[in-house]
This record gives structure tokens, sequence and C-alpha cells, in this order.
């Protein structure tokens, strides 16, 4: 389970994120919206701990990502948008050495090749990574997140860069996640993908948390009765105000 409490975000005297809080429960899928510069990335970087918080808590199964590093992330797995994988290693030798990173090398054994298969790399497992697509190299990261059964997802735009076919496995495997019993949160401009797939959203709009909940919720809330979510998302993110100024 994921808990962000009161997450703040500083950059010098500009606030990327401000007073963000949300609780992902297990078996749910919740999608992360905004505009550009809304402060998505720089949401999920804190969670992953890429970045430090300057204020606030993240909590991930219990454990806190800034004092309990090594407890938190190993129950987390985080699919950047553009992956940064090992170039001089082979796509089997890839997941492989990710597999032995957190001690789950009997979990590659397993299903390394299954995973191979579902997302079209079997062919490809002997090639080195350098070689591959950038399609490739999004579906080997999201086999790479899979890899040491992780129960928080973080993926940011997923579908970017993918084929058809290898778009409708990724969402079917974030659907077989969350009825496992994974907490999953996805950053996306595919609005038409989140209201399909997600439980509920959160909008960002200049690093504040404009909205939360199901579109039945965000309809209510925007007085927008039978509205998409596209234009539920554009009315509440016109109405945002910009963050405060850091005082120096």
């Amino acid at each position: 389970m994921l808990e962000v409490v009161g997450l703040v975000k500083e950059y010098k005297r500009f606030r990327a994120v401000d007073d963000l809080s949300f609780t992902i429960g297990r078996g749910e899928i919740v999608g992360l919206l905004g505009p550009n510069g809304a402060g998505k990335t720089t949401c999920l970087r804190c969670i992953c701990g890429i970045l430090r918080p300057t204020f606030g808590r993240i909590l991930i199964n219990g454990h806190d990502v800034v004092t309990d590093q090594a407890a938190a992330k190993s129950g987390l797995a985080f699919v950047p948008e553009l992956p940064s994988l090992y170039e001089l290693l082979t796509v089997d030798e890839h997941l492989r050495f990710i597999a032995m990173c957190f001690g789950t090398i009997e979990v590659y054994d397993r299903m390394g090749e299954q995973l191979l298969e579902r997302y079209s790399l079997l062919d490809k497992r002997n090639e080195l990574v350098a070689t591959l697509s950038k399609g490739m190299r999004q579906k080997l990261s999201i086999a790479c997140a899979l890899i040491h059964n992780a129960n928080v997802l973080l993926f940011d735009e997923p579908l970017i860069g993918v084929d058809p076919a290898g778009a409708h496995e990724v969402k079917s495997e974030i659907s077989r996640a969350r009825d496992a019993g994974a907490s999953v949160l996805i950053s996306t401009h595919l609005l038409d993908t989140a209201e399909r797939l997600c439980d509920r959203v959160i909008i960002l709009a200049r690093g504040v948390k404009v909205a939360e909940g199901t579109l039945a919720d965000l309809r209510a809330m925007s007085n927008m009765e039978g509205a998409g979510l596209e234009e539920v998302f554009l009315r509440l993110t016109s109405e945002a105000k910009p963050p405060p100024i850091v005082a120096p």
C-alpha cells in the first residue's frame, strides 16, 4: 500500500509539488493526471526515492522511503517514461540481473520465459538491449518491474511508444496486478485510457491537487453531469491557482 502525506518538493524558490496527500489501497489503480509541468513526474520521483522530499512523508507498505529505503523499495517497482537500461546486456541477462538485485532469481527461473513471451521479447532474448526499439525497451522495462513481485507499481506514461498489441498487453498486465492485490499509480496524458483503466484519479495542476475521486465524483465536483473525463479535466485544471512563491 502507498501513502503520501503532505508531500512538498521545492527547487530554490519554486514549489513543484505543494502539500500533496493521497493513499492507494491494495487492489486499486489510481491515475495521476495533469497538464505538462503539473508535478506528476516530480511526485513519482519522490515516491521511488530518486528525489528527496522537501517536506512530508512517503510510506510504502508502512516503510518510509527516506528513512527506511531498503525495506520500502523491496516492495516497489517503477517504470519511467524513458527507461534507463543496461545496453551492453542481452535481454535475458538484463532480466536475470534485475532478479538477482532483488534476491528473486528463483522468480526469474520460474517466470522469465513467460514474461519474455508475453511481451514479444522471446526472439530478442539473446540480443543486446542497445539494439532494441523504443517500444521493445518499454516492454523490457515493464518485465523488469514485474520480476520481483512488487506490490506497489508506479508507471510514468507506460504506453508511449508501445504498439497497439503491446499496449493492450500492458493494460491487461496492470489490471492483473490490481486483481492480485497490488497498489498501482499511473501517470498519463491519455485521458481515455485513464477513464477506462483507473478506479479513480488524482488531478494535479501547477503542483497542487485540484481533485480526487471517481469520474462520478469529479462530475459532481465540477457540475458537469454526463461529461467525459476530458471535459471535466479541462474545467478543473483551467481553474487552478498558481503555486506559492517560496520565500528566500
